[in-house]
Protein backbone atom coordinates (compact mmCIF):
# COMPACT_ATOMS: atom_id res chain seq x y z
CA UNK A 1 0.00 0.00 0.00
CA UNK A 2 1.17 3.56 -0.62
CA UNK A 3 2.14 5.41 2.53
CA UNK A 4 -0.43 7.62 4.30
CA UNK A 5 -0.20 11.33 3.54
CA UNK A 6 -0.42 13.35 6.76
CA UNK A 7 -0.20 17.03 7.65
CA UNK A 8 2.03 18.34 10.42
CA UNK A 9 -0.13 20.81 12.33
CA UNK A 10 2.64 23.00 13.74
CA UNK A 11 2.20 25.75 11.14
CA UNK A 12 -1.59 25.58 11.61
CA UNK A 13 -1.72 25.95 15.38
CA UNK A 14 -3.61 29.23 15.07
CA UNK A 15 -6.63 27.12 14.02
CA UNK A 16 -8.48 25.05 16.62
CA UNK A 17 -8.18 21.36 15.85
CA UNK A 18 -11.95 21.17 15.44
CA UNK A 19 -11.59 23.51 12.44
CA UNK A 20 -8.34 22.11 11.09
CA UNK A 21 -9.44 18.45 11.03
CA UNK A 22 -12.23 18.84 8.45
CA UNK A 23 -10.07 21.27 6.47
CA UNK A 24 -7.22 18.75 6.34
CA UNK A 25 -9.58 16.04 5.12
CA UNK A 26 -10.91 18.34 2.41
CA UNK A 27 -7.33 19.11 1.34
CA UNK A 28 -6.71 15.41 0.75
CA UNK A 29 -4.93 14.19 3.88
CA UNK A 30 -5.23 10.78 5.51
CA UNK A 31 -4.18 11.98 8.94
CA UNK A 32 -2.54 14.57 11.12
CA UNK A 33 0.79 14.76 12.93
CA UNK A 34 -0.33 16.70 15.98
CA UNK A 35 1.83 19.51 17.35
CA UNK A 36 2.02 19.90 21.12
CA UNK A 37 1.03 23.55 20.97
CA UNK A 38 -2.10 25.51 20.16
CA UNK A 39 -4.99 23.30 21.18
CA UNK A 40 -3.84 20.40 19.02
CA UNK A 41 -2.25 18.24 21.73
CA UNK A 42 -1.71 19.23 25.36
CA UNK A 43 0.78 16.95 27.08
CA UNK A 44 -0.30 17.71 30.63
CA UNK A 45 -4.01 17.45 29.80
CA UNK A 46 -3.39 14.06 28.22
CA UNK A 47 -1.78 12.86 31.45
CA UNK A 48 -4.24 14.39 33.91
CA UNK A 49 -7.63 14.10 32.14
CA UNK A 50 -8.85 10.58 31.50
CA UNK A 51 -11.16 11.72 28.71
CA UNK A 52 -8.70 13.95 26.85
CA UNK A 53 -7.04 11.44 24.54
CA UNK A 54 -10.33 9.69 23.82
CA UNK A 55 -11.86 13.02 22.79
CA UNK A 56 -8.91 13.75 20.49
CA UNK A 57 -9.20 10.34 18.86
CA UNK A 58 -12.95 10.76 18.46
CA UNK A 59 -12.47 14.12 16.74
CA UNK A 60 -9.98 12.67 14.29
CA UNK A 61 -12.10 9.60 13.60
CA UNK A 62 -15.14 11.78 12.98
CA UNK A 63 -13.28 13.23 10.00
CA UNK A 64 -11.67 10.00 8.83
CA UNK A 65 -8.18 10.97 9.99
CA UNK A 66 -5.45 8.94 11.66
CA UNK A 67 -2.55 10.00 13.87
CA UNK A 68 0.63 7.97 14.32
CA UNK A 69 2.98 10.66 15.67
CA UNK A 70 2.94 13.78 17.81
CA UNK A 71 5.57 16.50 17.79
CA UNK A 72 7.07 18.65 20.53
CA UNK A 73 9.76 20.59 18.72
CA UNK A 74 9.39 23.79 20.72
CA UNK A 75 9.98 22.37 24.19
CA UNK A 76 12.70 20.04 22.92
CA UNK A 77 14.62 23.07 21.66
CA UNK A 78 15.00 24.31 25.23
CA UNK A 79 16.58 21.12 26.60
CA UNK A 80 20.14 21.92 25.44
CA UNK A 81 20.00 25.53 24.25
CA UNK A 82 21.60 28.53 25.89
CA UNK A 83 18.29 30.08 26.97
CA UNK A 84 17.42 33.66 26.00
CA UNK A 85 14.29 35.79 25.68
CA UNK A 86 13.26 34.08 22.42
CA UNK A 87 12.52 30.82 24.22
CA UNK A 88 9.82 32.43 26.32
CA UNK A 89 7.54 32.57 23.28
CA UNK A 90 7.92 28.88 22.40
CA UNK A 91 7.69 27.01 25.71
CA UNK A 92 4.65 26.66 28.00
CA UNK A 93 4.46 28.96 31.01
CA UNK A 94 5.06 26.07 33.41
CA UNK A 95 8.34 25.35 31.61
CA UNK A 96 9.45 28.97 31.43
CA UNK A 97 8.43 30.06 34.97
CA UNK A 98 11.03 32.67 35.95
CA UNK A 99 13.20 32.06 32.91
CA UNK A 100 16.30 30.95 34.82
CA UNK A 101 18.27 29.15 32.07
CA UNK A 102 19.15 25.92 33.84
CA UNK A 103 15.67 25.72 35.36
CA UNK A 104 14.13 26.09 31.90
CA UNK A 105 16.36 23.34 30.55
CA UNK A 106 15.49 20.98 33.40
CA UNK A 107 11.76 21.67 33.16
CA UNK A 108 11.89 21.24 29.37
CA UNK A 109 13.51 17.84 29.87
CA UNK A 110 10.73 16.82 32.24
CA UNK A 111 8.12 17.98 29.72
CA UNK A 112 9.69 15.85 26.98
CA UNK A 113 9.64 12.87 29.34
CA UNK A 114 5.97 13.59 29.93
CA UNK A 115 5.48 13.80 26.16
CA UNK A 116 6.66 10.18 25.88
CA UNK A 117 4.14 9.19 28.56
CA UNK A 118 1.36 11.14 26.84
CA UNK A 119 2.23 9.60 23.46
CA UNK A 120 1.89 6.10 24.87
CA UNK A 121 -1.44 7.02 26.45
CA UNK A 122 -2.62 8.46 23.13
CA UNK A 123 -1.52 5.33 21.30
CA UNK A 124 1.29 6.67 19.13
CA UNK A 125 4.82 5.31 19.04
CA UNK A 126 6.77 8.31 17.70
CA UNK A 127 7.45 11.75 19.13
CA UNK A 128 9.17 14.12 16.71
CA UNK A 129 11.10 17.10 17.92
CA UNK A 130 14.22 19.14 18.42
CA UNK A 131 17.03 18.77 20.95
CA UNK A 132 18.57 22.21 21.02
CA UNK A 133 22.34 22.57 21.17
CA UNK A 134 24.85 24.20 23.49
CA UNK A 135 27.38 24.48 20.64
CA UNK A 136 25.41 25.63 17.59
CA UNK A 137 26.65 29.18 18.12
CA UNK A 138 30.18 27.91 17.44
CA UNK A 139 29.28 26.74 13.92
CA UNK A 140 31.74 29.04 12.17
CA UNK A 141 34.57 28.03 14.53
CA UNK A 142 35.76 31.52 15.38
CA UNK A 143 37.07 32.37 17.90
CA UNK A 144 39.22 29.32 17.14
CA UNK A 145 37.32 26.21 18.25
CA UNK A 146 38.92 22.84 18.85
CA UNK A 147 37.29 19.43 18.88
CA UNK A 148 37.39 19.34 22.68
CA UNK A 149 34.91 22.24 22.74
CA UNK A 150 32.53 20.38 20.46
CA UNK A 151 33.07 17.14 22.38
CA UNK A 152 31.81 18.90 25.50
CA UNK A 153 28.71 19.96 23.59
CA UNK A 154 27.91 16.42 22.53
CA UNK A 155 28.61 15.22 26.07
CA UNK A 156 26.16 17.82 27.40
CA UNK A 157 23.59 16.61 24.87
CA UNK A 158 24.10 13.00 25.92
CA UNK A 159 23.88 13.76 29.64
CA UNK A 160 20.60 15.63 29.19
CA UNK A 161 18.96 13.33 26.66
CA UNK A 162 19.94 9.88 27.92
CA UNK A 163 17.58 10.07 30.93
CA UNK A 164 14.85 11.37 28.63
CA UNK A 165 15.38 8.51 26.19
CA UNK A 166 15.31 6.01 29.04
CA UNK A 167 11.74 7.16 29.72
CA UNK A 168 10.98 6.69 26.02
CA UNK A 169 12.31 3.15 26.37
CA UNK A 170 10.04 2.51 29.36
CA UNK A 171 7.05 3.81 27.40
CA UNK A 172 7.99 1.93 24.19
CA UNK A 173 8.05 5.18 22.21
CA UNK A 174 10.72 6.47 19.79
CA UNK A 175 12.10 10.00 19.73
CA UNK A 176 12.79 11.30 16.21
CA UNK A 177 15.08 14.32 15.97
CA UNK A 178 14.42 16.56 13.00
CA UNK A 179 17.98 17.10 11.75
CA UNK A 180 18.07 20.86 11.38
CA UNK A 181 20.33 23.86 11.86
CA UNK A 182 20.35 24.96 15.54
CA UNK A 183 20.10 21.31 16.69
CA UNK A 184 22.86 19.02 17.94
CA UNK A 185 22.63 17.28 14.54
CA UNK A 186 22.25 19.29 11.35
CA UNK A 187 23.91 17.09 8.69
CA UNK A 188 25.13 13.51 8.23
CA UNK A 189 28.37 13.96 10.17
CA UNK A 190 26.71 15.52 13.22
CA UNK A 191 23.83 13.02 13.12
CA UNK A 192 26.39 10.22 13.36
CA UNK A 193 28.18 12.03 16.15
CA UNK A 194 24.92 12.46 18.07
CA UNK A 195 24.20 8.73 17.78
CA UNK A 196 27.69 7.91 18.98
CA UNK A 197 27.38 10.29 21.93
CA UNK A 198 24.24 8.41 23.03
CA UNK A 199 25.91 5.01 22.56
CA UNK A 200 23.29 4.39 19.88
CA UNK A 201 20.38 4.52 22.30
CA UNK A 202 17.63 2.37 20.73
CA UNK A 203 14.98 5.07 21.17
CA UNK A 204 16.87 7.83 19.34
CA UNK A 205 16.43 8.27 15.62
CA UNK A 206 15.43 10.82 13.04
CA UNK A 207 12.47 12.64 11.62
CA UNK A 208 13.75 12.90 8.07
CA UNK A 209 13.30 16.33 6.44
CA UNK A 210 15.18 16.87 3.16
CA UNK A 211 14.61 20.63 3.11
CA UNK A 212 17.08 21.29 5.92
CA UNK A 213 19.75 19.24 4.17
CA UNK A 214 19.31 20.38 0.58
CA UNK A 215 20.27 24.04 0.86
CA UNK A 216 23.31 23.03 2.94
CA UNK A 217 24.35 20.82 -0.01
CA UNK A 218 24.14 17.69 2.17
CA UNK A 219 23.19 14.56 0.21
CA UNK A 220 19.64 14.06 1.47
CA UNK A 221 19.21 10.69 -0.26
CA UNK A 222 22.46 9.40 1.22
CA UNK A 223 21.10 10.40 4.64
CA UNK A 224 18.30 7.85 4.24
CA UNK A 225 20.67 5.02 3.34
CA UNK A 226 23.16 5.97 6.06
CA UNK A 227 20.54 5.91 8.82
CA UNK A 228 18.12 3.41 7.29
CA UNK A 229 17.36 1.78 10.67
CA UNK A 230 16.87 5.12 12.43
CA UNK A 231 14.31 6.76 10.15
CA UNK A 232 11.34 6.84 12.50
CA UNK A 233 9.26 9.43 10.61
CA UNK A 234 9.46 11.54 7.45
CA UNK A 235 8.58 15.16 6.80
CA UNK A 236 7.95 16.24 3.25
CA UNK A 237 9.08 19.84 2.84
CA UNK A 238 10.59 21.54 -0.17
CA UNK A 239 13.20 24.26 -0.50
CA UNK A 240 14.97 26.07 -3.28
CA UNK A 241 18.46 27.52 -3.24
CA UNK A 242 20.59 29.68 -5.52
CA UNK A 243 17.63 31.92 -6.36
CA UNK A 244 18.53 35.12 -4.51
CA UNK A 245 20.08 38.36 -5.66
CA UNK A 246 23.61 37.57 -4.56
CA UNK A 247 23.26 39.82 -1.50
CA UNK A 248 22.48 37.02 1.00
CA UNK A 249 24.33 33.74 1.46
CA UNK A 250 23.47 30.38 2.98
CA UNK A 251 23.53 31.85 6.51
CA UNK A 252 20.45 33.96 5.73
CA UNK A 253 21.79 37.46 6.17
CA UNK A 254 19.40 38.17 9.08
CA UNK A 255 16.62 38.44 6.50
CA UNK A 256 13.04 37.22 6.96
CA UNK A 257 11.66 34.22 5.09
CA UNK A 258 10.13 35.41 1.81
CA UNK A 259 12.68 38.19 1.28
CA UNK A 260 13.55 38.16 -2.43
CA UNK A 261 17.26 38.58 -1.64
CA UNK A 262 17.55 35.22 0.12
CA UNK A 263 19.82 32.54 -1.31
CA UNK A 264 17.37 29.85 -0.10
CA UNK A 265 13.76 29.69 1.02
CA UNK A 266 11.16 27.05 1.77
CA UNK A 267 8.70 26.19 -0.99
CA UNK A 268 5.45 24.29 -1.34
CA UNK A 269 6.12 20.61 -1.96
CA UNK A 270 7.02 20.02 -5.62
CA UNK A 271 7.91 23.65 -6.33
CA UNK A 272 11.47 23.67 -5.02
CA UNK A 273 14.73 21.92 -5.81
CA UNK A 274 14.26 18.72 -3.76
CA UNK A 275 13.96 15.60 -5.92
CA UNK A 276 11.06 13.82 -4.25
CA UNK A 277 11.11 11.00 -6.80
CA UNK A 278 14.55 10.00 -5.52
CA UNK A 279 13.33 10.25 -1.93
CA UNK A 280 10.28 8.02 -2.54
CA UNK A 281 12.50 5.41 -4.17
CA UNK A 282 15.02 5.56 -1.32
CA UNK A 283 12.28 5.29 1.32
CA UNK A 284 11.12 2.15 -0.43
CA UNK A 285 14.66 0.81 -0.60
CA UNK A 286 15.13 1.15 3.17
CA UNK A 287 11.70 -0.29 3.94
CA UNK A 288 10.12 2.85 5.39
CA UNK A 289 6.36 2.35 5.53
CA UNK A 290 5.40 5.28 7.76
CA UNK A 291 3.59 8.45 6.78
CA UNK A 292 4.73 11.13 4.39
CA UNK A 293 3.96 14.10 6.60
CA UNK A 294 3.73 17.45 4.87
CA UNK A 295 5.32 20.27 6.82
CA UNK A 296 3.97 23.07 4.72
CA UNK A 297 5.97 26.31 4.60
CA UNK A 298 5.97 28.78 1.74
CA UNK A 299 5.94 32.48 2.56
CA UNK A 300 4.67 33.44 -0.89
CA UNK A 301 1.69 31.12 -1.18
CA UNK A 302 -1.76 30.74 0.38
CA UNK A 303 -1.40 27.82 2.75
CA UNK A 304 -4.66 26.07 1.87
CA UNK A 305 -3.77 26.18 -1.80
CA UNK A 306 -0.24 24.99 -1.03
CA UNK A 307 -1.16 22.21 1.37
CA UNK A 308 -3.81 20.93 -1.03
CA UNK A 309 -1.40 20.75 -3.98
CA UNK A 310 1.27 19.20 -1.74
CA UNK A 311 -1.00 16.31 -0.76
CA UNK A 312 -1.98 15.73 -4.38
CA UNK A 313 1.65 15.91 -5.53
CA UNK A 314 2.78 13.26 -3.05
CA UNK A 315 -0.18 11.02 -3.76
CA UNK A 316 0.70 11.02 -7.47
CA UNK A 317 4.37 10.39 -6.74
CA UNK A 318 4.18 7.67 -4.09
CA UNK A 319 3.66 4.07 -5.10
CA UNK A 320 3.27 0.68 -3.39
CA UNK A 321 6.31 -1.54 -3.19
CA UNK A 322 6.71 -4.64 -5.33
CA UNK A 323 7.07 -8.29 -4.38
CA UNK A 324 7.61 -9.20 -8.04
CA UNK A 325 10.99 -9.59 -9.74
CA UNK A 326 10.08 -8.14 -13.12
CA UNK A 327 12.72 -10.05 -15.04
CA UNK A 328 11.65 -13.43 -13.61
CA UNK A 329 8.73 -13.35 -16.04
CA UNK A 330 11.19 -13.76 -18.91
CA UNK A 331 11.93 -17.26 -17.62
CA UNK A 332 8.25 -18.08 -17.29
CA UNK A 333 8.28 -18.03 -13.48
CA UNK A 334 4.90 -17.47 -11.83
CA UNK A 335 4.94 -14.26 -9.81
CA UNK A 336 3.27 -13.73 -6.39
CA UNK A 337 -0.36 -12.74 -6.78
CA UNK A 338 -0.51 -13.92 -10.39
CA UNK A 339 -0.47 -10.35 -11.70
CA UNK A 340 -1.03 -9.94 -15.40
CA UNK A 341 1.00 -7.41 -17.32
CA UNK A 342 1.15 -6.37 -20.92
CA UNK A 343 2.58 -9.12 -23.16
CA UNK A 344 5.97 -8.44 -24.71
CA UNK A 345 5.74 -8.41 -28.48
Amino acid sequence: MPRPITLFTGQWADLPLARLAPLAKSMGYDGLELACWGDHFDVQAALSDEGYVQAKRALLEEHGLQCVAISNHLVGQAVCDPIDERHRSIVPAHVWQGGDPEGVRQRAAQEIMDTARAARKFGVSVVNGFTGSSIWHSLYAFPPTDQAFWDRGFADFASRWTPILDVFETENVNFALEVHPTEIAFDIATAQRALDALNHHPRFGFNYDPSHLGYQHVDYVRFLHTFRDRIFHAHMKDVWWGHGTGEVGVFGGHTTFGDHRRYWDFRSVGRGDINFEEIIVALGDIGYAGPLSVEWEDSRMDRVHGATESAAFLRRLDFPGSDVAFDAAFAGEEQPGGGEGTPIS
